[in-house]
């Protein structure tokens, strides 16, 4: 296998974003002639194109629907949607529409590290940080890279060498990567989301099961969520490939899953019919949130196919701390403890942070991009004591709170200046009472409130401390 070439060829490249950039330097590098189209054309848009434009490159702000003469391929960036102006002219021209992820792919040569992919409605971070965790513990030159991080053609060109890739890809991404034959995949789960960019919830799938395409070793899926079984079952794979299940409850052959506190393994042993290796302790997974149990086992599914042994498993999640704002444990307040899980922007998250705990206060609230929570409060009314709504779509929560669970004390903050993620919080510790969890879990957007979740679950956290520092409380 040796990389593509793109020397002389006239190359689009859709967006001024990060994976634009880094697409824009790559191939005029790989001596491309390169122009770079957005619709923007802000102060921070132009200062970004200057050290383009003395690279070499074209850069057309202010339009984006056209087309530039002579183009012979146009490279994406993948929050661009397929219904593009731009797209519907390549498509008019019979020019071709990739993403970065697929240039990446296309870059790779005989030395390039194999690819172990993730992708999910959520937790996809997790399982992929997880995954470079283990894969660093069995000893091998890796990086979790994709959809998080550094830009992946980046990797693929760098010096850098490794020896394998734990790699996350969004939907978008997949969308736009027709040739992208991984190693192994793993599709964590599915639930409504970002289909105003899909157009449905078929196409939103479909696109996530592209990650199985052409995987050599193992198709993970999960067993709570057969849609994911479903994909696989669709999915043209290379001869051997197995479909290997992950699940909270004890496994059957060919899966990973729960056996009284132990994380085992059916899939990757002699006769998998009667024997199970041990893995790892569900308490060596911090936090042990059921949620991020399955994000350990998929991760360790996809370190078994790789062939790392199961004390590399065990070391790996151990050593593995999530990132901020992922069911975050902040503090403890006369006797109620404080969870931030800001990054729990839908529905599909936020039910499964409230299934963590078993008496909680809830903080939610945000853009709500069309989602609806008659479903998520159902499945949570039980475990509520109390809720506190913020954000300029917190009435879809409150009707949803009133049909489903309509004894549960609701606060509605009509307010969003800087001290309204405070005075939330000082709402919860009214409704709260000992051995309760205050959780933000918005399952909304931020940029109605906040510049992102990290700075909402900031506030949230900040908010925390001040409570915690007034008169009675125990850190």
């Amino acid at each position: 296998m040796s990389r593509v070439s793109f020397n002389g060829k006239h190359i689009t490249v859709a967006g001024l974003g990060v994976s634009g950039v880094s697409a824009a330097r790559a191939l005029a590098g790989l001596g491309a002639r390169v122009t770079v189209v957005d619709g923007g054309d802000s102060a921070a848009l132009r200062e970004r194109a200057v050290p383009l434009e003395a690279a070499g490159i074209t850069v057309r702000l202010g339009d984006a629907g056209s087309l530039p003469e002579g183009t012979d391929l146009v490279v994406t960036s993948p929050g661009w949607k397929p219904d593009s102006p731009l797209f519907a002219a390549a498509a008019a021209a019979g020019v071709d529409v990739v993403g970065d992820v697929e240039i990446a792919w296309q870059l790779r040569d005989e030395t390039s590290a194999p690819w172990l992919a993730v992708t999910g409605t959520n937790g996809k971070t997790t399982t992929v940080q997880m995954l470079a965790s283990i894969l660093e513990a069995a000893g091998l030159r890796t990086a979790a890279i994709g959809n998080i991080g550094t830009p992946i053609i980046d990797v693929v060109l760098g010096e850098q060498q490794y020896d394998v890739l734990a790699v996350e890809l969004s939907s978008y991404q997949l969308h736009w990567a027709p040739s992208l034959r991984a190693h192994s995949a793993a599709v964590l789960n599915l639930a409504p989301d970002h289909l105003d960019w899909h157009g449905s919830m078929e196409a939103y799938a479909a696109d996530k099961g592209r990650i199985y395409e052409g995987n050599r070793v193992a198709c993970v899926y999960n067993v709570e969520d057969p849609a994911t079984e479903h994909l696989v079952m669709e999915a043209d794979v290379e001869e051997g490939c197995r479909a290997i299940g992950f699940t909270l409850g004890a496994p059957g052959p060919s899966m990973v899953g729960v056996v009284d506190g132990l994380l085992v393994d059916r899939a990757f042993v002699p006769d998998r019919h009667k024997n199970a290796q041990e893995l790892a302790e569900v308490s060596d997974i911090k936090p042990a949130a059921p949620h991020n149990i399955a994000n350990a086992l998929a991760a360790a599914a996809l370190a078994r196919a790789f062939g790392v042994e199961p004390a590399a498993v065990r070391a790996g999640l151990r050593a593995f701390r999530p990132d901020a704002h992922r069911i975050a444990h902040v503090a403890d307040v006369d006797g109620v403890a404080y969870v931030d899980d800001s990054k729990a922007t839908n529905t599909h998250a936020a039910q499964a942070s409230l299934a963590a705990y078993g008496s909680i206060v809830w903080i939610a609230g945000g853009l709500a991009k069309g989602a609806t929570f008659d479903e998520l409060v159902a499945a949570s009314a039980k475990r509520l004591r109390g809720a506190v709504l913020i954000g300029a779509d917190r009435a879809l929560i409150r009707e949803a709170l009133a049909r489903h669970a309509p004894d549960v004390p609701v606060v509605d903050l009509d307010r969003t200046d800087t001290g309204a993620m405070a005075a939330a919080v000082r709402e919860a510790a009214r409704l709260a009472g000992p051995g309760d969890t205050v959780l933000l879990a918005p399952a909304c957007a931020s940029m109605d409130m906040f510049t992102n979740y990290n700075k909402r679950g900031e506030a949230f956290a900040e908010a925390v401390r001040d409570l915690a520092a007034g008169p009675g409380a125990q850190e």
